[in-house]
């Protein structure tokens, strides 16, 4: 196969724990050419198809000059037999434009994956109140009041922007509502913006777990990110430890739950986050810990996703 990579900077990449870079190397590896870009290559003309500005590479195994590049072209998206949407988030005004771009290439005949509507369709922390026999008791709003009801009936509570990423403006406000009302004014904006305010997990301490889905199928194994010394938060981008474990009961029950629903809608990547038998987050941007947990128990990740995306 021919395939295409949306992605940040490859010059940006960190070899050793990428996901995208572990794509990559296992369908090399099956003898799929790689084409790569960023969102900022995209482009539509009028009466055009959509096209890309891509750079050609070959991945050389070295670990500083992790590939070479063959040649730069402009080619129609619906010339690769699959395009791979692996920006990283934030999930802003021109990660929203992209995705219109990739949905007009689908309607040209481009294969996207994720799909480009089931991205916009699925904000990673307001995803999770479809299904609320999977999570703990959760709160959107932008209204301080709510808020300030919501901690009266739950004591310890999480507060999070909607937007945020690698556990950025996460706040824990505990029984006695210290600074409740300042943290409230920074999320929510004095009102212009809204939150969300969860039960405070306290099994966050056993890890923050990600759960890969792939092809509907829950991974065997997680990657359980836990929080180091005083901090609140297990995301790997606050200093948490990443440690692979096997999949509870629970954390299957939730994957093979949510994973037909999402494969159904073009999702074919999906990680589920979940904290004790809570699921707290499902993140369709641009999963990652492919490499953890390969690194830690021997499940070939990448291959399992290059399987899947073969097939579809």
């Amino acid at each position: 196969m021919n395939l295409l990579f949306i992605a940040d900077p490859l010059e940006s990449f960190k070899t050793y724990k990428d996901s995208t870079f572990a794509m990559m190397r296992e369908a090399q590896r099956r003898g799929h050419a790689i084409a790569a870009c960023e969102p900022q290559d995209l482009l539509w003309q009028r009466g055009s198809a959509v096209t890309a500005h891509v750079r050609d590479i070959t991945l050389t195994g070295q670990e500083q000059a992790w590939f070479s590049e063959r040649g730069q072209r402009a080619v129609a998206l619906q010339d690769f037999d699959a395009v791979l949407m692996r920006k990283d988030p934030p999930f802003d005004a021109e990660y929203f434009y992209a995705t219109h771009l990739l949905e007009q290439a689908e309607r040209d005949g481009a294969r996207v994956f994720n799909k480009p509507g089931a991205l916009r369709d699925h904000p990673e922390k307001l995803a999770i109140m479809e299904f609320p026999q999977f999570i703990g008791p959760t709160l959107v709003t932008r209204d301080a009041e709510d808020i300030k009801r919501f901690h009266a009936e739950h004591q310890d509570i999480i507060l999070k922007p909607l937007d945020g990423m690698g556990g950025m403006g996460i706040f824990r406000v505990g029984p006695d509502g210290l600074n409740l009302g300042s943290i409230t004014e920074t999320l929510n904006r004095h009102g212009a913006q809204s939150l969300m305010v969860q039960k405070f997990l306290p099994e966050i301490v056993d890890g923050d777990k990600r759960v890969l889905v792939i092809g509907g199928r829950p991974v065997p194994y997680c990657l359980a990110r836990i929080p180091q010394g005083s901090e609140v938060r297990g995301n790997l981008a606050a200093g948490g430890k990443g440690v692979a474990r096997p999949l509870t009961a629970r954390d299957r029950e939730i994957g093979e739950a949510l994973g037909p629903v999402l494969q159904a809608r073009g999702l074919l990547l999906v990680g589920l986050d979940v904290i004790g038998d809570c699921l707290t987050e499902i993140n369709v941007t641009s999963p990652t810990c492919f490499q953890e947990i390969h690194d830690q128990t021997g499940c070939d990740v990448a291959a399992l996703f290059v399987d899947a995306l073969e097939a579809a």
